[in-house]
């Protein structure tokens, strides 16, 4: 096995293909909607789904930045050589794709402003940091991991779903439906401004803002459209009651489903609650195992 060669291989997969669910959950859509104009982008941006994996050219312009969550037992270790690996596969995944140039050059100012432009080839893009899942933690998204397992998944994130991204203090009241209920406003008001819906929004409700936005990143990466639990329909259904449709253009299908994962939380009144509202070429993900 060529490590670096895999995980470029899987740069190239998350950028070009999209899972099973997802393209099931839009031919569905399809089927369903019978506001015109909403049907006409549904189909084409299934059409756009097929030409990129078809062509393996990415599945939009932003072709986002990468985020590595490591998926490890107990009798499996994360080394320096390993994680220097990953970071040369990523580059190499990023050149041969290849993505849109985003690595900004510079000091620390220089890079706030941008004012030394950009580098040229795409694989200078460095990762955000990685985050290691073992199988201890207490969440929704929670696995079952056998103590041999080593999966390295592989996230790329596109900047109109961060901007209009939010992490933020629920003052919960002691209830579930108060949070939920939240989420949902904060979601219909990002909607409405993505532009680039169906969304599959993504929720992380934890004790800090790091830990909510670490639940959300592993809802992305481990969510399935084909099982959704009871909060996750909730949410979906009312989003799609607001009438946005994809692309802002009306109709039934503001999201194809949602994803949340609640994990760990403060003895307190307060909830920390994390959502992305993810744009129709997301989630883009794939996973080595190794």
């Amino acid at each position: 096995m060529n490590i670096i060669n895999d995980i470029a291989d899987s740069i190239i997969k998350a950028s070009t293909y999209l899972s099973e669910d997802k393209l099931k959950a839009l031919s569905k859509a399809i089927e369903n909607e019978d506001n015109e104009n909403a049907k006409w982008a549904l189909t084409q941006i299934l059409e756009n789904y097929r030409v990129s994996q078809k062509t393996q050219f990415p599945l939009c312009d932003d072709t986002g930045i990468p985020h590595v969550i490591v998926e490890m037992g107990r009798e499996r270790e994360l080394s320096g050589e390993l994680i220097n690996q990953i970071n040369k596969g990523i580059s190499k995944g990023l050149n041969k794709l290849p993505a849109r140039p985003m690595a900004v050059k510079g000091n620390d100012v220089e890079r706030i402003e941008q004012s030394k432009g950009l580098f040229k080839r795409p694989g200078n893009l460095k990762p955000a940091s990685i985050l290691i899942d073992t199988v201890d933690e207490k969440s929704t998204y929670s696995r079952k991991v056998s103590d041999d397992t080593l999966n390295l998944h592989f996230i790329l994130e596109g900047g109109g779903p961060e901007i209009r991204a939010k992490t933020y203090r629920v003052y919960h009241k002691r209830t579930f439906n108060h949070v939920i209920y939240t989420v949902i406003e904060w979601l219909e008001d990002s909607l409405k401004q993505l532009g680039c819906t169906p969304s599959i929004p993504s929720i992380g409700i934890g004790r800090t803002h790091y830990e909510a936005n670490a639940l959300l990143l592993k809802s992305i990466a481990y969510g399935n459209l084909d099982v959704q639990s009871k909060a996750e329909r909730h949410v979906t259904n009312k989003l799609n009651e607001t009438g946005i449709g994809p692309m802002g253009l009306g109709g039934k299908t503001t999201v194809l489903g949602s994803f949340i994962n609640i994990g760990n939380q403060r003895a307190s009144g307060v909830r920390i609650v994390s959502i992305r509202p993810s744009c129709f070429v997301e989630p883009r993900v794939a996973t080595l195992k190794l």
